[in-house]
């Protein structure tokens, strides 16, 4: 028998039959009428070779095989209500799901460390896995297997889900001794010494002939060359809490996102500065796989860290 060719809410009508024993009861509990009724029970007559339910003088009384099939209809029903009844809610307060978020040091430090903080008491058992970008590949992504990954981004899979975090402005962080404290110019942001800072999304950083030769162009000196300028690199970093060394030194600057500076400020004697040339705000986004978008945890997590990066101003 192919199970595709099969009425399976014939088996709900069979279960109800056998439960009642009486072709009218069966027709109101299933609000059929009674001429709909007698001829699924004579399909199912035709379905399983069998009368499965005679006359006799108690009434209507199922056959050997209808015994037998009661039970495991009664099995199958079960398992096929529970199977389409819809997840129940996610319960954060009680779940001792574990999430696997992709981020930078920036973001790190800017928003999900102040999240995890924010919810740690309400909700005791959840555990967080942060990895960085060079821990995964967009693979495992794909399948679904990290929950988030937040940065920025350039060219992503179509089939991948997205929204939008935060634009975020740069800004000058330096030791309060600086020049460019009192001398927010160009020309002292040129001839100061820098610590380059950048994290990449997916991809590495380019690298791009200008006059000064071949070097590492991040969102800043991008903006630099559209002015025809450079400027003097005295540290490369990938890691942006590179610049507490700042409290050490007055003489280097580091150009980061306005939030990071912020935070930096809060923790360290440090200063920041307005950036004296136009950079295009950068936009971090948050991306997952379709595997999980219906996923109710998952949703969870999507809807508490859009609202609190709201919480987070750049300003």
């Amino acid at each position: 028998m192919n199970i595709r060719n099969v009425d399976l809410n014939l088996l709900v009508y069979l279960n109800v039959l056998l439960e009642e024993r009486n072709v009218s009861k069966a027709a109101n509990k299933l609000a059929l009428t009674q001429p709909a009724m007698s001829n699924a029970l004579k399909r199912l007559r035709d379905l399983f070779d069998d009368p499965l339910l005679v006359r006799t003088a108690d009434g209507m009384t199922p056959t050997e095989k209808a015994t037998q099939l009661k039970p495991e209809i009664t099995r199958l029903l079960v398992l096929a209500e529970t199977i389409t009844q819809p997840d129940g809610e996610f319960n954060p307060t009680t779940s001792k799901h574990t999430f696997r978020i992709v981020s930078n040091d920036y973001l790190e430090t800017t928003l999900i460390w102040p999240f995890i903080h924010s919810i740690m008491t309400r909700c005791p058992h959840l555990h967080f896995d942060i990895l960085t970008p060079g821990d995964i590949n967009l693979a495992d992504m794909e399948q679904g297997n990290i929950d988030l990954a937040i940065n920025r981004f350039s060219v992503l899979p179509k089939s991948f889900h997205q929204a939008s975090v935060w634009r975020d402005n740069f800004c000058c962080l330096s030791h309060p001794e600086h020049p460019i404290v009192n001398n927010n110019t160009l020309q002292c942001y040129l001839a100061s010494e820098h610590i380059w800072l950048n994290r990449p999304g997916w991809q590495s950083e380019t690298t791009t002939a200008n006059k000064s030769g071949h070097q590492h162009l991040g969102w800043v000196d991008e903006a630099l060359w559209q002015l025809d300028h450079t400027r003097k690199i005295r540290i490369y970093s990938r890691h942006l809490t590179a610049a507490q060394s700042l409290t050490q030194c007055s003489e280097l600057l580091a150009t980061v996102p306005r939030r990071l500076a912020m935070h930096l400020c809060q923790q360290h004697a440090l200063t920041m500065s307005a950036v004296p040339f136009q950079i295009v705000p950068i936009e971090i986004k948050m991306i997952w796989s379709p595997l999980l978008h219906h996923s109710k945890p998952h949703q969870w997590l999507r809807r508490q860290l859009l609202e609190f990066s709201k919480k987070i101003n750049d300003r």
